[in-house]
């Protein structure tokens, strides 16, 4: 079973159910796969929602060999997914939410139950808490 809190998914692929997880290597593989300095700019890079069948790839191997599995990207290009085009931009966009925290990723798994997943997006900037206005010094009115 795939423990979302620490970025796992389950994908069905060639008909069986595979683990991706973006781990920390991953996602240097990912930093190094898409020229990005950092991790932030990985993020950026994705929050923009456009995602190339290349890219798919890239982030689908990625998130296997993250999961365990000792696949390419050429295996992974030879492989079948539900619902063509559209299931792999599922698999990647829910790979994505879970792996940079969007705040709607589920408890349970898209791909085995017919919605669809998140879109990743950013997280809202944290502000300062507000403080009450100081109460009068004594003797002032």
């Amino acid at each position: 079973m795939v423990n979302r809190r620490r970025g796992e998914i389950e994908a069905c692929l060639d008909g069986r159910p595979y683990t991706l997880c973006l781990t920390l290597g991953a996602l240097a593989e990912l930093e190094n796969a898409f020229g990005a300095p950092d991790m932030m700019a990985l993020a950026e890079r994705f929050e923009q929602g456009r995602i190339a069948a290349g890219d798919a790839l890239k982030i689908i191997a990625a998130g296997l060999r993250g999961g365990g599995h000792s696949l390419t990207i050429h295996d992974v290009g030879e492989m079948q997914v539900d619902g063509g085009a559209a299931g792999y931009v599922r698999i990647v966009a829910e790979l994505l939410a879970v792996t940079f925290g969007a705040d709607d990723a589920s408890e349970q798994s898209p791909s085995t139950s017919g919605r669809e997943a998140p879109a990743p997006r950013p997280r809202p900037a944290r502000e300062a808490p507000s403080r009450p206005p100081a109460p009068p010094s004594p003797g002032m009115k």
